[in-house]
């Protein structure tokens, strides 16, 4: 198991990896994490490319001078899809990515039919496609980008009221019924949609599962952890960081998964995007 004192960074665009800090939390109570938000930047969708790369290696280089982590759990699927790569290559840390769960989807469907709903920007992407070819060649995958959907998660984490219409005009395309059976299993390809299951539940039209990948990505870091033999004892607070002023009011928020403090550690953008 895990010892006592090892430090984690979870980052995020927004608020959306908060469900993966509740699977760490679950899987590796003894931990010290560290939540990133980079308000500032956020969303990650309305970036191009090749600057959002560079965004998130500065930023994440920032952070982890700021917080000394002895493990990076990205828990973001756009961030990790353009940069983990480029992470590891630049930071002497280890990462633990997000990506689309495919290959368990392809394991549980009966109909062999899956949704994939993510942004449009993960669904767009080679690394998705390339997913769905290595695991589930032999499923139909309508893959589809949902425009609203982590606005919806991040609105209810904030107190706003959840629209189930509002939800099932955005996963409504990933809900197909064909001759040899209908959609079974859903992909949650982004960390912000956990945080709506029981308005997707009820915003389905028929009962599927929905795979959320939260609790395999943290086996993972649990997994590197145990390997870890520099661990060190400490007492740090369970810290939420912001980027931009507007992070600010997710205090409350922050302080429903277990964090104590927020702060603002300022990364204005300075690039057009």
């Amino acid at each position: 198991m895990p010892r006592q004192g090892q430090r984690i960074l979870v980052f995020d665009s927004g608020t959306g990896g908060l469900s993966v800090v509740r699977a760490l939390r679950e899987q590796i109570p003894q931990a010290h994490l560290t939540y990133a938000a980079d308000t500032a930047a956020f969303p990650y969708g309305d970036w191009n490319e090749p600057l959002l790369v560079e965004r998130i290696c500065s930023a994440v280089g920032n952070l982890i001078a700021e917080t000394a982590p002895q493990i990076v759990v990205v828990a973001c699927n756009t961030a990790s899809t353009v940069a983990l790569e480029q992470l590891r290559n630049r930071f002497n840390v280890p990462f633990v990515g997000t990506v689309p769960a495919i290959k368990p989807a392809a394991a549980l469907t009966r109909s062999g039919v899956i949704g994939v709903i993510a942004t449009p920007g993960t669904v767009s992407r080679e690394y998705t496609r390339a997913l769905v070819d290595t695991y589930a060649f032999h499923c139909e995958v309508i893959l589809h980008g949902c425009e609203g959907l982590a606005g919806l998660a991040e609105g209810k984490l904030q107190g706003r009221a959840v629209s189930i219409e509002d939800v099932r005009r955005e996963i409504a395309p990933v809900f197909v019924a064909r001759a040899a059976g209908r959609t079974d299993v859903v992909v949650l390809g982004c960390t912000h949609y956990p945080l709506l299951l029981e308005e997707l539940t009820e915003a389905a039209p028929w009962r599927c599962s929905f795979v959320d990948p939260a609790d395999a990505i943290a086996r993972r870091a649990a997994d590197i952890l145990q390997q870890d033999v520099a661990a060190d004892a400490c007492d740090l607070e369970q810290l939420a960081i912001v980027t931009g002023p507007e992070g600010l009011c997710s205090a409350n928020t922050f302080a429903g998964f277990g964090f104590t403090q927020t702060k603002l550690l300022a990364m204005p953008v300075e690039s057009d995007i």
